[in-house]
C-alpha cells in the first residue's frame, strides 16, 4: 500500500493515546489502514475529521522501561512503553523487534478487549507493503506499546501456550476436537454483565471452562497452524451471524482477533506459529464464553453483494467495528468463497 493519506492519517492519530475515556481502544489507525487497504483513501481524512475529537493526547511517560517483565500489563506506564518501542523501532530492524515481542505478548493476547493484538495485526499488514515506511514504523510501536501496556491472559490459557510453545504434541492433555467442535463446546458464563475483565475473571468459575480451552486440536506443523487460524476465522464470523444480536460490538473481536494474528504469521519465524493459534483459540473462546449466549438464532437473511459492495456499505456506515468486521471477513471469503460470510459485516450494520 503506498498510498500517501494512510500515512498523514498515522502522522494525525500518533499525536493521541491509545486509549480515551479511561480505557476505551483508539480504533483510529485500525481504521483508516482497512479503509485505506480497501480503496476508500478518499474517504480516511473526513472520517478521522469525525473521530479524533473524542480521542486523548499521547500519554507521557514515568520511566524508562527497565525490568520489561514487571512493567508488562501496567497501564499506568503506558506512556514508558510507547517511547521503549520507538528507540526499539530506531534502532532494530521491525521483524526484529516483532520476533523478540511476539512470544513475549502472545500471553497476554486478552489486552485491551483483544486490541493490541489487532492493532498490530493491523500496523505489519501496512508494513508488508512499505517496511521502510516511518510512519508505519511508529503505528507498529504504538500498536507494540499498547499491547505490553495492557497485557493481560486469558484464565487457564497459559498451560495451553505453555504445551504449545515446548512443542508437545499428543498425550493425554493434548485436545483432539477440531474447530467446529471445539467452538461448539465452549460454556458460558452464567454472569454476562458488565465489562470484558469482570467477566473474563469470571471465567474461573466456569468448572468446563479449561477442559473446554484445552480441547482443540493442537497444531503440530507450521501449515496445521495457518490452516486452523484460517478455519477459526471463518467459523468465528459465521458465529456472529448466530450470537452477534447480543452484544453486536465486543463479539467482534472474537473474528478480528484470530484474524490479525492470521495476517502477522508471515513476518513471524514459523516456530511461532503454533503457540499463535493457541493463543488466537483462546482470544475467540474466552470472548465467545463471555458474551454470546448458549442458543444462537437462525443467521440472518441479507441481500446479496460482491465484496466491493460489503466494504463500500461498511465504509458509508461508518462505525470502526463495522469496517473493522467488514475487513476481516473480506479477507476469510477471499480464503474459503463462503457467501455467508459476506453477511456478517452487514449484519453488523444493522446492529451497531
Amino acid at each position: 500500500m503506498s498510498d500517501e493519506i494512510l500515512d498523514e492519517a498515522y502522522e494525525r492519530l500518533h499525536r493521541t493515546g491509545p486509549e480515551y475515556q479511561g480505557w476505551l481502544s483508539n480504533h483510529g489507525p485500525m481504521a483508516v489502514e482497512a479503509l485505506a487497504r480497501h480503496g476508500h483513501q478518499r474517504q480516511v481524512h473526513r472520517w478521522l475529521d469525525s473521530y479524533l475529537g473524542r480521542l486523548d493526547e499521547l500519554p507521557r511517560g514515568l520511566h524508562p522501561i527497565d525490568d520489561w517483565r514487571a512493567a508488562l500489563g501496567d497501564a499506568k506506564r503506558a506512556g514508558d512503553w510507547l517511547a521503549y518501542f520507538d528507540r526499539q523501532l530506531r534502532e532494530r530492524p521491525w521483524r526484529d523487534v516483532l520476533g523478540t515481542w511476539w512470544p513475549r505478548l502472545l500471553p497476554g493476547i486478552a489486552a485491551g478487549a483483544t486490541h493490541g493484538v489487532i492493532r498490530v495485526g493491523h500496523a505489519v499488514r501496512a508494513l508488508d507493503s512499505d517496511d521502510a515506511n516511518r510512519q508505519r514504523r511508529t503505528e507498529l510501536g504504538q500498536a507494540l506499546g499498547y499491547w505490553a501496556a495492557r497485557w493481560q491472559p486469558i484464565p487457564g490459557a497459559d498451560r495451553l501456550l505453555d504445551r504449545t510453545s515446548a512443542g508437545e504434541s499428543g498425550g493425554p492433555s493434548t485436545g483432539e476436537l477440531d474447530v467446529d467442535a471445539a467452538l461448539a463446546g465452549l460454556p458460558r458464563i452464567d454472569d454476562q454483565t458488565g465489562g470484558v475483565r469482570d467477566r473474563l475473571d469470571r471465567l474461573p468459575g466456569v468448572p468446563r471452562w479449561e477442559p473446554a480451552l484445552a480441547a482443540m486440536r493442537p497444531a503440530r506443523t507450521p501449515a496445521e497452524a495457518e490452516r486452523g487460524l484460517a478455519t477459526l476465522v471463518h467459523r468465528a464470523g459465521l458465529d456472529y451471524l448466530r450470537f452477534g444480536h447480543v452484544a453486536p460490538v465486543m463479539l467482534v473481536h472474537a473474528v478480528t482477533a484470530p484474524t490479525a494474528v492470521l495476517r502477522t504469521l508471515p513476518a513471524l519465524d514459523q516456530a511461532l506459529w503454533a503457540p499463535s493459534l493457541a493463543a488466537a483459540w483462546a482470544a475467540t473462546a474466552a470472548m465467545t464464553a463471555v458474551y454470546a449466549p448458549a442458543d444462537g438464532l437462525a443467521p440472518p437473511i441479507v441481500a446479496a453483494a460482491t465484496p466491493a459492495e460489503v466494504f463500500a456499505r461498511a465504509a458509508r456506515h461508518g462505525d470502526e467495528h463495522v469496517v473493522k468486521l467488514a475487513d476481516a471477513v473480506l479477507d476469510a471469503h477471499a480464503a474459503t468463497g463462503d457467501d455467508r460470510l459476506l453477511t456478517a459485516a452487514g449484519y453488523a450494520g444493522q446492529l451497531i
